[in-house]
This record gives structure tokens, sequence and C-alpha cells, in this order.
């Protein structure tokens, strides 16, 4: 439980108080312990206030982790703190001058953008490439995962209304090396305006691209992986806190979406975290893959 952290990191005592462990990088460095490098490229508006969210699950894997955060080149960061952008953020080629043992693409909130009307879509998608030969696993959260299966040929749909709340979804592989020692049955907050057809991911998963590990009523499928294992999708929000749904609620209110109804299964007075479990066990199952196919 030992997240490795540049000496000036602002969201130390946060995660101090969620019981997670921060060692400083240059005494990371005197002990006999290699951490997992996992590169993390940060898409979310206001990136800072974003990165706790995935600190808080990295951080109870029993293995040690060194997040590396990553910038685009051509992603204007407009609502980010220059200075924290310009601390603790590096451009993507100078993060693999030393191997990433993983790679995370974060949620962002263009699904109504063409991937290639996206400014940095040629960008990432050069660095999806490279990330199938070079990095054990890479991760796509929601947007990030929509993209990632873009690179295998699978695209994406709007739909009518957002899909948008905390959904009951079925495990479906009990063997799986990530997926498998979930429950049976598990929560997770959904957020988002474009997805993916059953039958279109059906379809891949006979024809060997895919194989398909969760499964909701409403929202499809929402987990599953490149028939390879190096890439994971999970097209939910596991990493979100309690209040993040009201949060942007909120924020569509105000802007005048009428697309946008309350999220389902979720109080917006007295909100229950349904999702701190699964997000705990998804995320250190995945590091527990990645330290396992570097050990054996």
């Amino acid at each position: 439980m030992t997240i490795v952290l540049s000496n000036n990191y602002p969201g130390k005592e946060e995660l101090e108080k969620r019981r997670i462990f921060c060692i400083e990088k240059n005494k990371a460095l005197k002990e006999d312990i290699r951490p997992l490098r996992i590169g993390i490229i940060n898409l979310m508006p206001k990136a800072e206030s974003y990165e706790l969210n995935l600190l808080f699950p990295l951080g109870r894997s029993i293995i040690q982790i060194e997040p590396v955060w990553i910038r685009l080149k051509n992603h204007i960061y407009s609502s980010t703190n220059k200075s924290h952008l310009d601390n603790q953020y590096i451009s993507f080629d100078e993060a693999i001058k030393t191997p990433l043992d993983g790679l995370i693409i974060s949620p962002a909130p263009i699904e109504d953008l063409p991937f290639e009307e996206v400014t940095y879509w040629d960008e990432l998608s050069k660095i999806i490439s490279y990330a199938r030969k070079n990095i054990i696993s890479t991760l796509g959260l929601c947007w990030g995962g929509l993209a990632i299966s873009k690179t295998l040929g699978i695209d994406k749909k709007m739909y009518d209304s957002k899909l948008f709340g905390v959904y009951k979804t079925r495990n479906i592989d009990k063997t799986h090396k990530i997926t498998g020692e979930m429950d049976d049955y598990f929560y997770c907050p959904q957020s988002r305006h474009a997805g993916i057809d059953e039958e279109v991911l059906e379809k891949e998963s006979l024809k060997g691209t895919i194989n398909l590990l969760a499964h909701n009523e409403d929202s499809g499928y929402i987990i599953y992986e490149s028939s390879d294992g190096k890439f994971i999708v999970h097209l939910g929000h596991p990493e979100y806190h309690t209040t993040r749904l009201i949060e942007e609620y909120e924020r569509d209110v105000q802007k005048g979406r009428m697309d946008v109804n309350a999220p389902i299964n979720l109080n917006l007075t007295n909100p229950i975290n349904r999702w701190r479990s699964h997000s705990f066990e998804f995320f250190s199952q995945w590091i527990k893959y990645i330290h396992d196919s570097i050990a054996f």
C-alpha cells in the first residue's frame, strides 16, 4: 500500500488520511524494492482534482506503485493549474526513457466528438500502438476505453440520452486473472453519452478480437479485454468518489443540459458508495496481473 510521490506532491495528506503510505522518490530509491511504474494519461478537466480518484485505488495494492503523470503535446489543458502541470507531468517520450510497466488512459468528456476530430487523436493512437508492443497492460477507463476499442476496429455509437447512475453488473468470467475474484454481481458508476452495441462486441468476441468480462442489462458489456491481454477496457467509472456523479449532475443542470436526468440508484442528498470494494479489487488485481507478468 505504498505510492511513490514527488517531494512536493500536493495530494499526499489526503492519501495518508485514507491509510495509504506515501514515500518520497529519493527515499524509495534507497529501498531494495522496484516499484511498478504506471503511466497515467490524465485527460480530465481540472486534471489535478481527478488524480486522487486514481491514486486511492492504486494505493490499496500491496505492491509499491510509482505513478507517472503524462501530458499530451496536442491537448490544451485549459482548466488545469499550469504550475501543477509543469511540476508533475512529463511527455510520453520522457516517460518511456525508463520502461513503463502499465498505462492508464483516463476518461475525457468528449464522447460527442468523432475520434478524428479530437485534437490529440493521432498522438494518442500512436501511444496506444506503442503500448501494445511495449507495455504489459493498458487500462482504458470510460472514453479511454472507447479510444482503445477504436484502435481495435470497434467504433462507438452515441446515445439518445446520457447513461448516468450506479448500475448492478454481472461478472462473466470467474477464472479471469483480473476480474475473476470480483463478486458475481457488483455495482459501478456510469457517466457517458456513448458506448458500443452489445451485438458488435459479441461479434468481435466470436472473431477472437476481445474477451467479454462484465455485463449490465442497461449499459451492455462494460469490461472486456483484447484477446492478447494487452488492453483492458472498463467503460464505467470504478475510480469515482462518492459524490462525483452528483457534482456532474449539478454541473449539467447549471449548463441547462436537457438530455441528462438525475443519476439512477443514487440518493442525491444522502449518497451511498456501493462500488468502493469493486474499485479496490479491480485495480488491485490489475496491478497484480502486471506484477505477476514481470515475475513469471
